[in-house]
């Protein structure tokens, strides 16, 4: 599989296990920000890693120290309709494809960023991560994917203290509360978790493996399928309110922004 054409998804291989890395050569500072080109190619990676004869196992990780603080700013400013297509299509993707897919948590997971890490087979995480689906303190729903995976992993209930609030929780806390399976120290207790496990899987009955992942899918890919439409409409509704562009503005700004609920 040929992946030169990806700019924003750096790719490494160990036998056969693969590592996608989030990354922004363009900004840095960024966290590993999810901006079009970053956003059009997670779309269309999951299909390609299928296809990859090469890799039985996925992990997902986000360059330096943090995973991804989800959407850019600015290019969320400019979401159209089209981005949702694309947002559907990269979920689907990691619902659909086969390998298991292992979330390597590093750091900052927030908004889509969470969503990714969240929507993996397993998830594992430095102990001081910060994970957060903060949509509506941007004056936002939380219709990229939150919406769905938190309630299905931690309960309506407590899932919605977060959506609406936006308020993060760290690795631990996270997983102390089941949103990821493990949280670690340092890098290297995380990394050696992360492709302790992903060594043990490509070493497994990758068939049995794989379909079982599957199976396992199901009723996920059914929630999700029931929730996806509605959600990234009203996200995309939520795009033309006063309170988002006020958000937009007073971040661009470097101030709080002041809602007032339209």
């Amino acid at each position: 599989m040929d992946y030169t054409r990806y700019q924003r998804i750096r790719f490494d291989r160990r036998d056969r296990v693969l590592t996608l890395t989030l990354h922004r050569p363009d900004k840095p500072a960024s966290l590993n920000a999810v901006d079009e080109p970053m956003h059009r190619e997670l779309s269309q990676v999951f299909y390609d890693v299928a296809l990859d004869d090469e890799a039985d196992v996925l992990v997902i990780t986000g360059d330096g120290t943090a995973f991804s603080s989800g959407g850019d700013i600015e290019w969320m400013s400019r979401t159209t309709e089209a981005s949702a297509t694309e947002g559907k299509k990269l979920l689907q993707g990691l619902l659909d494809l086969e390998k298991p897919i292992i979330a390597r948590i590093n750091g900052a997971a927030i908004g889509l960023g969470a969503t990714i890490a969240l929507f993996c087979d397993l998830a594992y995480a430095l102990d001081d991560a910060r994970i957060a689906d903060p949509h509506v303190r941007v004056g936002l729903v939380a219709g990229d994917g939150g919406a769905i995976i938190w309630p299905a992993l931690i309960g309506s209930m407590r899932a919605k203290r977060y959506l609406l609030t936006g308020d993060a929780v760290s690795g631990r806390e996270a997983a102390a509360m089941g949103l990821v399976n493990e949280s670690h120290p340092t890098p290297e207790a995380l990394d050696a978790a992360v492709y302790g496990m992903a060594e043990r899987l490509a070493r497994g009955a990758t068939r049995a493996i794989r379909w079982t992942k599957i199976a396992s899918n199901i009723a996920l890919k059914q929630l999700a399928q029931a929730v996806m439409e509605a959600s990234f409409a009203y996200e995309i509704h939520s795009f033309k309110t006063e309170d988002h562009r006020e958000a937009v503005a007073a971040f661009l700004d470097k101030r709080k922004p002041t809602f007032v609920g339209r």
